[in-house]
């Protein structure tokens, strides 16, 4: 038998740590003296103990090694919670993957700082058009892809020809940013409808908005924002409906995102003295 200490130094396991093992009944010691209180453990107590500490570094909690210790099939226990945690790891993997792509972004979105109010911010109007249209609640922004993937599909079936300025659009229709189900609109100006049900042919009022060409990927939209409040704010207007992108270069035509050039559009009207 070995004293608490003694067994410390053996297993590598402070003392603090080996009675709290005790007091939750993860590692009771082998003999507890009643008189002195003293705790002794066995040799063969350094197997579970060094057990414990195993599966501890794979990050199992003590509540599940506890209920692999006292499971009637151990290996069992021990097989199935170690599948569970490597889904776990891998799911924790794909997130640190992601943080340190946004790390990235970040860093490079840093470095230009300092240019990110030089956007031109142009006012303009986009003119009255026809237009093929589809609408949409969407899980998330990412998914804007799938409208138009539809939308194109259903043109190309039916033979719909295009204007001559398709002005492919997407609307954000939601009144405030929503990180999940979002009201998305996708459309694109074409020279005669056609009686499909699936998608809606209509007249797209001229409408003045505030632009920004933005040219490679989207990460720069926060600060093309913040451009375009300022500019309003010094300008005396204010935003009349959902902003929309007008996409001149995209994913759809061009595989590279230092390619792709997109116009932020934001409808706007000249402020009223209640603002």
């Amino acid at each position: 038998m070995f004293k608490i200490g003694e067994f410390s130094k053996l297993a590598n396991v402070s003392i603090r740590a080996l009675r709290h093992y005790d007091k939750i009944g993860l590692l009771i010691p082998e003999q507890i003296n009643k008189e002195t209180n003293y705790r002794n453990y066995s040799a063969q107590q350094l197997q579970t103990i060094n057990k414990i500490q195993k599966l501890k570094e794979v990050g199992l909690s003590l509540t599940v090694i506890k209920e692999i210790l006292t499971s009637n099939d151990e290996a069992t226990t021990i097989q199935s919670h170690l599948a569970i945690r490597e889904l776990e790891l891998n799911e924790e993997l794909q997130k640190i993957k992601q943080q340190n792509q946004i790390l990235e972004n970040s860093r490079l979105f840093l470095k230009e700082d300092s240019k990110k109010l030089n956007y031109h911010v142009i006012q303009k109007e986009i003119p009255k058009r026809y237009v093929a249209s589809i609408r949409d609640v969407i899980p998330n922004y990412s998914n804007e892809g799938v409208l138009w993937e539809k939308l194109y599909q259903i043109l190309m079936m039916n033979n719909i020809t295009f204007a001559k300025e398709p002005y492919n659009l997407a609307i954000f229709h939601d009144d405030s940013y929503q990180e999940s189900n979002v009201d998305v609109e996708v459309q694109v100006a074409v020279q005669m409808s056609h009686p499909n049900t699936e998608i809606t042919f209509k007249e797209a009022p001229a409408v003045q908005v505030a632009s920004v060409i933005i040219t490679g990927n989207y990460e720069q939209m926060t600060a093309v924002t913040e451009t375009i409040a300022m500019w309003l704010e010094n300008h005396h207007y204010q935003l009349n409906g959902p902003m929309f992108n007008m996409y001149h270069v995209s994913i759809a035509t061009e595989s590279n995102p230092q390619n792709w050039v997109t116009e932020a559009c934001f409808p706007i009207k000249e402020q009223t003295s209640e603002i």
